[in-house]
């Protein structure tokens, strides 16, 4: 239910019948605040034939203004001075969960690993464990810098921490609103110049990793990622891990809710990190000898087998 007032500071409304109930509310105003309660009917029949409306003076305990829009402001521009320093390049999104004994773990180190040699890039992840770790491990290998945009706790952990194990202070930021962790996330891949060598990669993941992975696609889908030259859009399909996802998509197309090949234009779908790279090396007119992608596949192969 929603309410719309017109009243003075340290006022309060009240509508009373034989059966009420008490709602306050607190304005947000930057420069005021006051309290604003209402006594409402529990029946709106009994509100329409007993109801009435009346001004008295407030007697309500004041509360704090939130200041929570300033913080944001001020933590997304903590966000945009690491990009600063460190420099846009490659964005990893992918599972908290998938640890170093996972398939996927040694694929998504080996991809981060040779597309920041590709791209003499930076590498950026939400600085958590994972597959954003093996992302980081991979870049480290290669000897390329690494940011993060680290949240308190990730999913599958019980405990909060603001601390990376092992990366430097000066390498991530520790968020506390998602929405300025989003902001980095997405500005870390925007491109202001034909020298800018960057991509999102999505990796398998859950409902954090759809969650960031869907915004950007929207973002790219209305123009609205702030780049101003295209950003390629890798969705890593893993041992066929985003295939259901995929047909579901299908199915939007056949229903109307998208348009005919709408989706696929927006991103790239590959198998493999031999996949990923050549599609890199090609968007930015880059060497990808065959034997380079002979010599992917086969490491790759190796990693994976029993």
């Amino acid at each position: 239910m929603g309410f719309a007032l017109l009243g003075s500071l340290g006022s309060y409304v009240s509508v009373r019948d034989s059966h009420h109930w008490n709602v306050r509310f607190q304005s947000f105003t930057l420069k005021e605040r006051f309290v604003v309660g209402f006594n409402l009917a529990k029946n709106f029949r009994a509100y329409k034939k007993f109801g009435r409306v009346s001004l008295c003076k407030s007697e309500f305990v004041d509360f704090e203004e939130r200041t929570s829009p300033n913080e944001v402001r001020k933590e997304i521009e903590q966000c945009y001075d690491l990009i600063h320093r460190l420099g846009r390049g490659v964005v990893y999104l992918g599972s908290s969960r998938m640890g170093p004994g996972h398939p996927h773990y040694s694929q998504t180190l080996e991809l981060a690993r040779e597309a920041t040699n590709l791209l003499d890039c930076t590498t950026w992840t939400g600085a958590g464990p994972g597959l954003m770790d093996a992302a980081i491990k991979g870049a480290q290998e290669a000897g390329k810098a690494v940011g993060g945009f680290k949240i308190g706790k990730e999913a599958g952990e019980w405990t909060t921490s603001k601390f990376h194990p092992y990366l430097p202070s000066e390498a991530y930021l520790t968020c506390r609103f998602f929405s300025a962790r989003k902001h980095g996330l997405v500005d870390a891949a925007v491109r202001s110049s034909s020298s800018d060598k960057t991509a999102v990669v999505a990796l398998p993941g859950g409902v954090g990793t759809l969650d960031e992975m869907f915004e950007i696609l929207a973002l790219i889908q209305l123009e609205r990622i702030g780049s101003e030259l295209p950003v390629p859009f890798i969705v890593m399909n893993y041992d066929s891990f985003y295939a259901k996802l995929l047909d579901f998509l299908d199915d939007c197309e056949d229903w109307g809710t998208v348009s005919k090949g709408e989706v696929s234009s927006l991103w790239k779908i590959c198998k493999s990190n031999s996949d990923a790279l050549a599609y890199l090396a090609e968007f930015y007119d880059l060497p990808f000898l065959d034997e380079q992608k002979h010599g992917t596949e086969a490491r790759s192969a190796r990693k994976q087998s029993p």
